[in-house]
């Protein structure tokens, strides 16, 4: 531990159950390296129906207490983590007040070999102007981004939370997470993008293993394969992730046509989707 400290490292003890392990931490780590850490050791035992906090022993207090916001380690600390309850049965609700949207690798280098991309981005692009009428938080991740190019031109990004470049396949990294930590009335993701049997997958089953409910936009996800995409959905869907349309997503977070956006969000579908062939072909 005296070495850790020397290399401006804080030793710090994990709990979580009735397990403890002691590890160190760059000095001024903060909420993101802490659930990364606590994931590293335990993520093996997270209950994945559930959310989780962390919390810090408080001498002043004599017991754990929530993390303070904007908390960094700066000393010598214990810290544990704790599973929240939460309800088993999934009912699909949205409400812009606790939703997020995700948009997962919309990029210029996928144009040419996912199927029915412009489709996809075509929707997309309503899913991000209803989110900005309804003040909805954006989260867009970019797959190696040096090499795939950006999120392409078409997908307004303007007023997005966070744009962010990952090699991993997953969205949740602590930058996102760090942005979901900042909304904590948040339970519903949105999610949508390519390629839905890797990325998409990956990103869904993450989520739903930090206690979020999932929302898979069908008419903006798609793969290289329909096959691919055909089997992601329904493995999905087997999980608990919710699998429906632009519309339908857009409809419920307005719920009421005496809803004050709702005529701007009734613009944006008053076209119907592209009819592409994501529900007819394999």
């Amino acid at each position: 531990m005296a070495d850790g400290q020397s290399n401006n490292h804080i030793p710090i003890l994990l709990s979580f159950s009735s397990f403890s392990r002691p590890s160190t931490v760059p000095s001024g780590s903060g909420y993101e390296v802490l659930i990364q850490k606590f994931l590293d050791i335990y993520g093996h035992q997270v209950d994945v129906y559930r959310k989780f906090m962390i919390q810090l022993y408080s001498d002043e207090w004599g017991q754990y207490i929530d993390l303070p916001k904007g908390f960094t380690i700066s000393e010598k600390c214990k810290l544990r983590l704790v599973q929240l309850e939460s309800d088993v049965t999934t009912l699909g609700n949205l409400s812009p007040t606790t939703t997020a949207f995700f948009c997962c690798d919309m990029q210029e280098r996928f144009r040419p070999a996912i199927k029915y991309f412009g489709d996809i981005i075509s929707v997309g692009q309503r899913l991000l102007q209803g989110a900005r009428i309804l003040g909805i938080p954006v989260v867009v991740s970019e797959q190696y981004p040096k090499g795939l190019g950006s999120t392409v031109q078409e997908l307004d990004l303007t007023g997005a939370k966070l744009v962010f470049p990952k090699t991993k396949f997953s969205m949740v990294l602590p930058e996102a997470e760090a942005v979901l930590v900042e909304l904590p009335a948040v339970r519903s993701v949105v999610l949508f993008g390519v390629e839905t049997h890797v990325c998409i997958q990956q990103t869904a089953l993450d989520l739903i293993g930090r206690g979020y409910e999932v929302h898979i936009v069908a008419d903006s996800t798609s793969s290289r394969s329909m096959m691919d995409r055909m089997f992601a959905l329904e493995r999905m869907a087997r999980v608990g992730v919710i699998i429906t349309t632009s519309e339908a997503v857009l409809l419920q977070l307005v719920a009421d046509k005496e809803h004050p956006k709702f005529k701007e969000v009734q613009s944006i579908i008053k076209a119907s989707a592209p009819e592409s062939g994501l529900l007819s072909k394999i």
